[in-house]
């Protein structure tokens, strides 16, 4: 019989390494660059100049206008755009996309932005809500015959005694209650919580004391400790969302009769009158206090590849009274642009331009990159030697950081075939002949071309 392989740790457990999950802020003090903090290398005067600009940002001083970094490829302008959201707060949405999606989308490119934008601007919804909570002393269903089935028997009602340390209530529920309860597989000894207001329940887990007299050596309910205080509490719940969602579940909201009996197709765009009654709610919670907004960040990459339609309609999006920060980055000089037979610089049309302020990176030292590397050896738990590192900081000089970092984890994974528990130069030296950059590529199919041409 055929043996089945274990299944490796990495497909069982979600750890994914992504590209900028380093970076935790720009790494400033007092407006002023550090060589290296928070995730940040080098860059001082774009850091600089980002962190001027949430400032404006959070003193309201930014609206009707934008962001534009401009630079070489692989010099950190998503880097910046991520720091920018993360100095800007908790729960602050980031939301990227490249120049190109806008044509492959299955929906108009309005809507398509317009879909982006909502998502951007983020909702932190408060809620007070009655909870009783506490450990169940005592519990009783009350049952009756069914009415179709006389031989079963159905919950109808019945009452649950809570305690805190500090106090005990005993509470009579309806059937909805009571179904919620035997579906939860709550017991006596159980830590519980009931929404008065919607009749959640929700159990916590098993009272410590409860179960360390039971001492059960397999049980899949965590101990937890009972609370302290009254059994009924009056808690404030936060529910971080976004206005697209909220049009979303609006929208859905709205379908009408025919498509529920006979099927229709499900809806891509939202009209107009849905965002407005959405708008309106919101701006009755936040008069209310029950709600905050949040503007987040839209980064648009390869902004060169959008077309004077789609310029024209951001330009009005950032002048609309609840805008997120919109953040374009380029790496092209002077080019066409789409939809025009127009040359601008970066691809963008003057009336835009003059909204932006522009900051450019600059390529990092090898001093940077060294930097940058052990950042991220140390983010994808690759343990390297110091010869490794030098010699990736040479090869990142004379092609780019991003080759120097994409050689990383393969040659970890050469390193571990060895049986070797760090990655040596010898190893990097390995995949770089396996692995080769693009002057190399373009140097090796030149010599074949020149072949095939005499």
């Amino acid at each position: 019989m055929e043996e089945i392989p274990e299944t490796p740790r990495a497909l069982r457990e979600w750890e994914r390494v992504a590209a900028h999950s380093h970076i935790t802020g720009l790494g400033l003090e007092a407006l002023k660059a550090k060589p290296v903090a928070a995730g940040m290398v080098g860059q001082t005067e774009a850091r600089e100049a980002a962190g001027i600009i949430v400032d404006m940002i959070k003193k309201g001083k930014f609206a009707g206008r934008s962001i534009l970094l401009a630079g070489p490829p692989g010099t950190g302008k998503t880097a910046i755009a991520v720091a920018i959201a993360k100095e800007l707060g908790r729960d602050v949405p980031f939301i990227p996309f490249t120049a190109s999606e806008i044509y492959s989308a299955e929906i108009k490119k309005t809507e398509f932005l317009t879909q982006t934008l909502r998502k951007a601007i983020g909702l932190r919804v408060h809620e007070m809500r009655r909870i009783y909570e506490g450990e169940v002393k005592e519990l009783r269903i009350d049952q009756e015959p069914h009415p179709y089935n006389p031989y079963t028997k159905v919950p109808v009602g019945g009452t649950v005694k809570l305690a805190t340390t500090d106090a005990t209530q005993q509470l009579k529920m309806d059937q909805s209650f009571a179904i919620s309860l035997i579906r939860q597989g709550v017991e006596t000894g159980d830590v519980i919580q009931i929404d008065a207001d919607s009749g959640r329940v929700a159990k916590i887990g098993r009272s410590r004391e409860v179960a360390e007299k039971e001492k059960a050596d397999l049980t899949t309910v965590r101990p937890v400790e009972v609370p302290s205080g009254p059994v009924l509490k009056h808690k404030e719940f936060v529910y971080p969302m976004n206005l697209h969602d909220l049009d979303t579940a609006q929208s859905r909201a709205g379908v009408s009769m025919f498509s529920l009996f006979f099927g229709g197709e499900e809806r891509k765009e939202i009209s107009g009158e849905v965002r407005a009654e959405v708008d309106e709610m919101v701006r009755k919670w936040v008069e209310e206090g029950r709600a905050e907004i949040l503007p987040g960040v839209v980064f648009i990459d390869e902004c060169s590849m959008l077309d004077i339609e789609t310029f024209s309609f951001l330009g009005r999006g950032m002048e609309m009274e609840m805008a997120p920060i919109v953040i374009f980055a380029t790496n092209r000089g002077l080019t066409t642009v789409r939809g025009t037979d127009l040359k601008s610089a970066h691809g963008m049309p003057l009336d835009l331009l003059d909204r932006l302020l522009i900051i450019s990176t600059k390529p990092y030292t090898r001093d940077e990159i060294l930097e940058i590397l052990k950042i991220r050896a140390k983010a994808e738990k690759v343990t390297i030697t110091p010869d490794a590192l030098e010699y990736l900081a040479d090869i990142g000089a004379q092609s780019s950081l991003r080759y120097a970092v994409q050689l990383m984890v393969p040659a970890s994974e050469v390193a571990a075939s060895e049986r070797s528990k760090k990655v040596d130069k010898k190893h990097i030296e390995r995949v770089k002949q396996l692995f080769i950059d693009v002057r190399r590529s373009v140097d090796y199919l030149r010599e074949f071309e020149e072949k095939m041409l005499k």
